[in-house]
């Protein structure tokens, strides 16, 4: 069974991470994939995050691994400490992580790695994450990007499924999201470009908030920038509209390990039953079943594994 270290690293270990392997470490970005027994997980310190960490301790100990989890809600510092191997694996989001390590190698204003094209988003990740000694697994079923829901009374009063429904409508929208809306490609100038959608303004209450989704069930707003994963949608009388145009980068589940340490066959093998399990619906029921319903991630993780013949 899995132990839980302290939730942030000790000073020490970051300041020793901070900047990656070290110069007399480097020879492990090359070195062959190895299956170190005593494995660390860690997490990014939000439910999926947690959820998925759970889920990937409990394969791996039941493969035979010793395994330890941590938290560092910090990808500042997370990353370096997965390059130096003091965390081994952690899950990923493809797109994502594939900006900010292309940012990070690149600088601030390179172009994205990142896109709506999966197997594109892949091949740029795994460049960027080689000469670090990283090796980024295969892709599961489930994917947590950006998403935009309406109320359920909007949706079938306009006939709504899709964004291009919305785009082709000719309604106007006032968008509940984040501030920064105004200017992503992804939120209002995309909605814009790509579907034709009209944005009457930005409501500056955050992506995917209790006041952003009150704001739309109330009607002041139209619709409401939240996840793929949100758990609360039905809660507030919320529908998801399918980015059928494909806006939103591939920000899959992708697992990702030191290769020197968790680099082989075995690991990925054993995180493999996950991914061709775990699909985007089920990640939304088993955040709100830790969000929500108020249950422990490592419980709700042991009990969607067992009802999936994947734990005994």
């Amino acid at each position: 069974m899995p132990y839980l270290l302290p939730l942030l690293l000790p000073l020490f270990l970051l300041a020793a991470c901070a900047t990656g392997p070290s110069l007399e470490n480097r020879g492990q970005v090359t070195a062959p994939p190895g299956d170190s027994r005593h494995l660390t997980v860690g997490s990014a310190g939000f439910t999926e995050s947690d959820l998925l960490a759970h889920m990937y301790a409990l394969l791996l100990d039941q493969a035979g691994y010793r395994t330890s989890l941590i938290t560092v809600a910090n990808r500042e510092l997370y990353e370096p400490a997965l390059e130096s191997g003091q965390i081994d694996v952690v899950p990923e989001y493809a797109a994502t992580f594939a900006d900010w390590l292309n940012a990070r190698t690149h600088g601030a204003d390179a172009p994205p790695a990142g896109s709506p094209d999966l197997a594109a988003t892949m091949k740029a990740l795994r460049a960027l994450a080689a000469p670090r000694g990283l090796t980024v697994l295969a892709p599961g079923r489930a994917v947590d990007q950006n998403a935009f829901a309406v109320s359920r009374a909007y949706a079938r009063a306009h006939g709504l499924k899709t964004l291009s429904d919305l785009g082709t409508s000719g309604l106007k929208v006032r968008l509940a999201a984040g501030d920064e809306c105004v200017r992503r490609p992804y939120c209002a100038p995309g909605l814009e470009k790509t579907y034709g959608i009209g944005i009457t303004g930005v409501d500056p209450k955050g992506v995917g908030t209790t006041p952003a989704k009150q704001a739309v069930r109330s009607g002041r707003d139209q619709m409401v920038l939240t996840t793929t994963t949100d758990a609360t949608l039905d809660a507030f009388g919320l529908v998801l509209l399918a980015d059928d145009k494909h806006l939103q980068n591939a920000d899959y589940v992708v697992p990702v390990v030191n290769r020197a340490r968790a680099g082989g066959g075995a690991v990925t093998r054993v995180l493999g039953r996950l991914n061709a399990v775990l699909t985007t619906a089920d990640l939304a029921v088993l955040n709100q079943r830790v969000d929500s319903w108020r249950r422990l991630p490592a419980d709700v993780a042991r009990a969607y594994l067992k009802d999936k013949g994947l734990l005994k």
